[in-house]
């Protein structure tokens, strides 16, 4: 054989080699990747953790010792996040879940009208839960039971509303469907009561996101308002008349911080202390959600302390984010962010907090080589070829030697 033909040869057999080395490289080189996580509901800095906030010159500090792990303070107006911290950590909302009920089912009832409660509407419902006093067989108004609702956090109020409503089954799927249109991510929805249950959650932000929609209703704004009202009591059984009992709002700020519409607080073993409190100054309405705080108590003093900061903090710090509008009907985009005065664009909706990360392979499923890789392949192929094609004309050219 020539120096050239043994040339001719060794490249073919290089060729050759390459090419299941090329094929195995997927295995070695090719990795799925996580794509980024998508953005938090509100603006990126909202899905950071810790405290978020971005002070102008003047800009009040924040108040000292705060102990809620989540915490948010906004706008309900313009939807300006102007403080918070861990606002999307998914904690047990307790009875300030019913703020969602009341946004869910309180305009699908007329005040006035009248329904006789069955044994079946009280049954069932948690150990521990607070009541307002309902009993089977009597007839209540239906802004009775709101109050008891709103003032008494009575569970057994959003029973009877739930069965009026279709059932609590039902009534709590519309919860989570209007939770989903409210694009309030964090949340899921077990009980319509906020009665603790595995795997029941929400966040300050969406809270906020529940309260801002809740207080558009007037009739919402009325109950969360009212301090004291009377209810409805049993039957006399000498007079045949009924009595009433006087029932108190449950949240302690309500007729002590100035300005305070509402909204809900709650509490349970497993939640501790949760508050939702909205309140107008000068024109401005602003809500601020604590959750989860040291003790029942600081969940008060924590929520009129940030509410002094936010007032006080008006034209003095810049947004770290906004509560997002509600989607329109139908699904879709929401056509503006806070009012139409965002320039926060409308994020993706989160993962379910169940669901793995979801890996991609940018192969387009051809395993792993992708374009490049295939013409890389492509390539040394032909080349292979090539050098095989030419020796053997070569020797059918010329006789071997010998």
């Amino acid at each position: 054989m020539t120096a050239r033909r043994r040339k001719l040869a060794h490249l073919f057999v290089a060729a050759a080699g390459v090419l299941p080395a090329l094929l195995a490289a997927p295995a070695a080189v090719a990795a799925p990747y996580a794509p980024a996580p998508p953005p938090a509901i509100g603006g990126d800095r909202l899905g950071q953790p810790g405290v978020q906030i971005s002070p102008l010159a003047g800009a009040p500090a924040l108040p000292a010792n705060l102990t809620g792990q989540s915490w948010i303070v906004s706008d309900a107006t313009s939807g300006e996040v102007l403080a918070a911290s861990n606002p999307h950590l998914r904690l047990a909302p307790a009875s300030t879940l019913k703020i969602l009920f009341a946004d869910t089912v309180l305009p699908k009832f007329d005040r006035n009208a009248v329904h006789k409660v069955t044994d079946e509407e009280i049954a069932g419902i948690g150990a521990g839960s607070s009541l307002v006093g309902i009993k089977e067989n009597l007839e209540y108004r239906v802004e009775d039971l709101w109050r008891g609702v709103f003032l008494s956090s009575g569970n057994d109020a959003v029973h009877v509303l739930a069965h009026m409503n279709g059932g609590v089954p039902q009534t709590v799927a519309e919860m989570q469907a209007r939770a989903d249109a409210l694009q309030a991510r964090d949340t899921k929805v077990i009980s319509p009561d906020g009665y603790d249950m595995d795997g029941q959650v929400s966040s300050a932000y969406d809270l906020s996101l529940f309260a801002r929609a809740g207080l558009r209703n007037p009739d919402f704004r009325m109950y969360c308002a009212t301090r004291d009202a009377a209810f409805p009591g049993a039957v006399d059984r000498n007079t045949g008349q009924r009595g009433s009992f006087g029932i108190a709002n449950t949240d302690r700020l309500l007729g002590k911080y100035p300005g305070l519409i509402g909204v809900k607080n709650g509490f349970t073993t497993k939640a501790g202390s949760t508050f939702v409190g909205a309140a107008e100054r000068d024109g401005r309405t602003l809500l601020v959600t604590v959750m989860h705080p040291a003790s029942y108590q600081k969940v008060y003093d924590e929520t009129a302390a940030l509410l002094d900061w936010g007032f006080a903090a008006a034209g003095k710090v810049q947004p770290v984010g906004r509560l997002v509008d509600e989607l329109p009907a139908g699904g879709g985009e929401p056509t503006g962010q806070a009012g139409g005065t965002s320039g926060v664009p409308a994020p993706p909706p989160h993962p379910s907090p169940s669901a793995p990360a979801a890996t991609a392979t940018p192969s387009g499923g051809d395993g792993g080589l992708g374009v490049g890789g295939w013409l890389a392949v492509a390539a040394v192929a032909a080349a292979a070829a090539g050098a095989l094609v030419l020796l053997l004309r070569r020797r059918t050219a010329r006789p071997t030697d010998g």
